[in-house]
C-alpha cells in the first residue's frame, strides 16, 4: 500500500486524538453521573481504554478515508503537475488527455482573445481614422468660408464684383458641408434600420437611363463615352426600392466618371442570374491597386493618398460607396468591386426579379 503524504496522515493522526480525548471526557462525564447518581463503580482504567481502542479505530477509519477519497486526488494532482514538466513515461494516457484537453481549451481561449484584442484594436485604428478623415473633411470648408468672409470684413464687401465672387464661393463651401452632414445622418440611419426599403416593381434599363441622362454633362466634360454594353431587347423589371437604387447608380456612374482618363469609356451591364438580375458599372480608368481593395467601401477611404479632398472628389463628400453598400446590403443583397491596374474597374450588384 502506498504511503501517504506526511501532512494527510498527520492530519488523520490529530483528527483521532481529538475523538479520543473527546469521547474519554464523554465516558469521564458519564461515569460521574452514573456513579453519583445509580452508585455503579465503572472503572477509569475501563474508560480510558475504550476512549484509546475508538481513537486507533478512528485513526484507521480516517486513514483509509484520507488516502481512498483524499489522497488519490492530491496524488493525481502531482502526477499532473510532474507530467507537464517531465517526459511522459509509463501508462499516462489519462493524465495525457487530460493535460490535452486543457492545452487545447487554454490554446482557443487565448486565440479567441488574441483576436478579440485584434479586432478591438482594428475599431479603434478604425475611429481614430474616420475622426481624423471626418475632421479634415470639414475643416477644408470651413477654413474656405472663414477666408471669404474675412476678406470681406476687410472691405472686399464694398467691391460689388467682388463681394458676390466671394459670397457665391462660401455658400458652395456650406453646401458641401450641409452634403457630408446629410450623407453621415444617411449612413447612421441605414446601419441603424431606420431607413428601410420602400419595395416597388420597375424597369433597371429605364432608371439607368434616366442617371446616365443626368450625369451626361459631367461625362461630355471629360469626353468620356457613356453607354449601355448592349442595347439590350428584354426588359429587367427587379423588386426594389428604386429611389435608392437610383442613388446606388448615381455613385457608381459619377464615381466611374470621376475616375476614368479623359476620353475614356464606361459601360452599364446587366445579366440575368437565376432569380436575381447582375448590374456591372466598368470603366477603363487607372485601376485599383489589390491592397485597397478590401477597403473601398469604407466611408472617406482614399485610394490615392497624394489627392487633395478638393480634387480627388470634385466637389463629392468621399461617402458614396459606403452609402452604396448599405443600400445593397439594406436590401439583402451583395455587391463587390474587381479591378486590374491600368486596365480598369468594376462595381457589380445583384437585386432580386420582379415576380
Amino acid at each position: 500500500m502506498k504511503k501517504l503524504p506526511d501532512e494527510p496522515r498527520k492530519l488523520a493522526l490529530i483528527t483521532a486524538g481529538y475523538i479520543s480525548g473527546f469521547l474519554i471526557l464523554i465516558l469521564w462525564i458519564v461515569m460521574e453521573f452514573l456513579g453519583t447518581r445509580y452508585s455503579i463503580d465503572i472503572s477509569v482504567w475501563l474508560v480510558i481504554s475504550v476512549g484509546i481502542i475508538a481513537g486507533i479505530f478512528a485513526y484507521f477509519v480516517i486513514n483509509y478515508m484520507v488516502r481512498n477519497y483524499i489522497g488519490e486526488k492530491v496524488r493525481l494532482i502531482y502526477k499532473t503537475i510532474r507530467t507537464s514538466k517531465l517526459p511522459l513515461k509509463g501508462d499516462t494516457s489519462f493524465a495525457k488527455s487530460s493535460l490535452d484537453k486543457v492545452n487545447q481549451e487554454v490554446i482557443a481561449w487565448s486565440k479567441s482573445k488574441t483576436e478579440e484584442i485584434e479586432e478591438l484594436k482594428k475599431m479603434a485604428e478604425y475611429r481614430r481614422e474616420f475622426l481624423g478623415n471626418i475632421s479634415h473633411e470639414l475643416k477644408t470648408p470651413v477654413f474656405n468660408i472663414q477666408g471669404y468672409l474675412l476678406t470681406l470684413l476687410d472691405g472686399a464687401i464694398n467691391d460689388e464684383e467682388v463681394n458676390k465672387q466671394y459670397l457665391l464661393r462660401a455658400e458652395k463651401n456650406i453646401e458641401r458641408i450641409i452634403m457630408i452632414i446629410n450623407d453621415l445622418v444617411k449612413i447612421s440611419e441605414l446601419e441603424s434600420g431606420q431607413l428601410k426599403p420602400e419595395y416597388s416593381r420597375f424597369e433597371l434599363t429605364e432608371l439607368t437611363h434616366e442617371v446616365m441622362d443626368l450625369l451626361a454633362d459631367k461625362a461630355s466634360a471629360k469626353n468620356i463615352n457613356l453607354s449601355l454594353l448592349q442595347p439590350y431587347e428584354q426588359q429587367f423589371i427587379v423588386r426594389a426600392d428604386k429611389q435608392r437604387i437610383k442613388d446606388v447608380l448615381i455613385n457608381l456612374i459619377d464615381n466611374a466618371i470621376k475616375y476614368s482618363n479623359p476620353k475614356g469609356r464606361i459601360r452599364i451591364s446587366f445579366y440575368v442570374m437565376d432569380s436575381r438580375i447582375l448590374t456591372e458599372v466598368t470603366d477603363d480608368g487607372p485601376g485599383i491597386d489589390a491592397h485597397d481593395l478590401p477597403r473601398i467601401f469604407e466611408r472617406f477611404y482614399r485610394v490615392d493618398k497624394s489627392r487633395t479632398r478638393t480634387d480627388n472628389n470634385n466637389g463629392g463628400t468621399g461617402l458614396g460607396l459606403a452609402i452604396v453598400k448599405h443600400i445593397i446590403e439594406a436590401h439583402e443583397e451583395q455587391i463587390n468591386v474587381r479591378s486590374t491596374k491600368g486596365v480598369g474597374t468594376t462595381f457589380a450588384f445583384t437585386l432580386k426579379k420582379a415576380n
